[in-house]
């Protein structure tokens, strides 16, 4: 819709052209206030989306704000409202998820469209202390709010972030006694599930690939892993020395080297993509058939094995949905304070 088809009270068209393409001063509150009528404090409440405004009012002044080219003063604004207008997504990088951080950029850029809020990436990389990035946001107020992964059971960003009363939510849960907002993956069901496909596949002896000790979905995973084996009674390997974060390359190393043994896995569950195709890889290279002599149960977070053959089952990760349920819950937080048990949500895992 154009300016001229919102209704508001018409102006030159050069005085329009001119707000819009710098040919005038940079655009203001006070332009669109003139271009639409309305008073200056009424436009600012409707671009910072204020519910007292009603919501056509609202859309016309982001039409016309969006046609002259509009941009809000940070500053101004930081120091007006006290608030940025941003969310910190601190990412470490990892290779076993495949297409992490561009699935969870995307549910969370949906969560935020249509509101003031916009996303910033903080790099963390894992030689470092987590905590840094945390104590630098909080230090200097860079955002509103944060989000981060890979959470520990008594992970110190929790503990720091709800004695600061900073707004955050995390993908993953703590053992913390104190509750906190967070979305995670029922990853104790994935192991268990995967596990139990492999021993209604016929399998004898299973194996799996966890994360790092020091995270808390690694205790989930060992934990939803033993539960089925002790279940069935069949034997089972968690190989030492590697882990989700070991080079593909070392992962599919160690299974060549537990293929070759006389009682080797012949049930392999694996946490993501990368890891499976390692593991497949060990597989081939010792002339064992997948699905009859080998079987593998992958988690999966892309499309990349709906083209892989021979087939193998997968359980799906959704980290769209993750992102966009972290960003939505947040704002909660930050918006509406809402009550901290409200602010929990489980991605629960489909039945085969």
């Amino acid at each position: 819709m154009t300016l001229e088809e919102t209704g508001w009270p018409k102006q030159p068209l050069d005085a329009r052209t001119a707000a819009r393409d710098g040919g005038g001063a940079k655009p203001t509150l006070r332009t669109i206030a003139e271009l639409t009528g309305l008073a200056v404090t009424t436009v600012s409440r409707a671009l910072a989306g204020a519910p007292q405004i009603a919501l056509e009012t609202r859309l016309k002044v982001a039409r016309v704000a969006e046609e002259i080219g509009y941009l809000p003063d940070s500053a101004a604004q930081r120091l007006r409202t006290g608030r940025t207008h941003v969310i910190s997504l601190i990412l470490d990088p990892h290779e076993e998820i495949l297409g992490y951080a561009t699935s969870m950029i995307r549910g969370l850029s949906q969560a935020f469209r249509d509101t003031p809020y916009h996303l910033v990436i903080t790099p963390h990389f894992s030689d470092r202390p987590q905590i840094e990035p945390v104590r630098h946001i909080i230090r200097n107020r860079t955002a509103d709010g944060i989000i981060f992964t890979r959470t520990e059971p008594e992970d110190e960003r929790v503990k720091l972030l709800m004695e600061s009363d900073f707004p955050f939510i995390c993908h993953g849960r703590t053992e913390l006694l104190a509750p906190h907002p967070y979305v995670d993956y029922d990853n104790h069901a994935f192991a268990y599930s995967a596990s139990r496909r492999l021993i209604e596949a016929g399998c004898r002896k299973l194996a799996i690939i966890l994360p790092p000790g020091q995270f808390t979905f690694s205790r989930h995973m060992r934990d939803g892993f033993m539960a089925a084996v002790r279940e069935a009674g069949i034997a089972h390997e968690i190989p030492d020395g590697i882990t989700i974060d070991s080079p593909s390359d070392a992962i599919r190393d160690c299974f060549f080297a537990l293929f070759g043994k006389e009682d080797r896995p012949d049930g392999v569950i694996c946490g993501g993509e990368v890891i499976a195709m390692a593991v497949m890889a060990a597989a081939h290279d010792r002339n064992l058939t997948l699905g009859s002599e080998v079987h593998v149960v992958a988690k999966q977070t892309s499309g990349l094995f709906d083209q892989v053959r021979p087939r193998i089952p997968t359980i799906r990760e959704d980290l769209s949905e993750a992102g966009s349920k972290l960003g939505t819950l947040l704002l909660e937080r930050i918006l509406r304070q809402t009550p901290v048990t409200q602010l929990q949500h489980l991605q629960t895992v489909a039945e085969f």
